[in-house]
């Protein structure tokens, strides 16, 4: 049986290249637009951004956990992806992401965070797709149960909801 380290070893870079360029494609959306991720990427599909339907996203694969938050009474379980596997997505290059919100607020958060604490950008909250009412459609969520440190003003302003965009920087 020959494993994949082998096969890529003894494949030749043309190989190699091809396997990565496929993987860097990304499609167009084929519903509404909910997230545009633009700045040092290496991965676009409208013009110089990353653009993304709810489809899109929720095919990267979804992940889940439930916190506290200061902005529910009750723990609550949040639904979406990984922001490391988002950034992975769109070959992220940059040190920061601009996060900016339907109503123009805006938050910068460290990408060093996404390999240390796991924060994900979530699309549903107990179950249901986030409302634009209700912090939808995107929020970027941590898991503040996980640590003490993560139960501070610095990372619950890190937590933008009813995201549009993100810059990478």
């Amino acid at each position: 049986m020959i494993c994949r380290r082998t096969l890529l070893a003894t494949a030749g870079p043309g190989l190699i290249a091809a396997t990565r360029a496929q993987g860097a494609v990304l499609e167009k959306p084929a519903g509404p637009v909910i997230l545009t991720i633009t700045g040092s990427i290496g991965v676009t599909n409208q013009d110089d951004a990353a653009v993304f339907d709810r489809a899109m996203l929720e095919a990267m694969g979804m992940t889940s956990f439930q916190t506290h938050t200061p902005w529910y009474s009750e723990p609550v379980t949040f639904e979406g992806v990984p922001m490391t596997t988002l950034m992975d997505r769109v070959q992220a290059k940059g040190q920061t992401l601009g996060v900016t919100a339907l109503n123009d607020y805006t938050s910068e958060i460290p990408i060093a965070d996404f390999g240390t604490w796991h924060p994900i950008m979530a699309l549903r909250r107990d179950g249901h797709y986030m409302e634009v009412r209700d912090k939808g459609p995107l929020f970027v969520v941590y898991p503040y149960d996980s640590s003490p440190e993560l139960q501070s003003q610095r990372f619950y302003s890190r937590s933008a909801w009813q995201i549009a965009r993100m810059d990478v920087r």
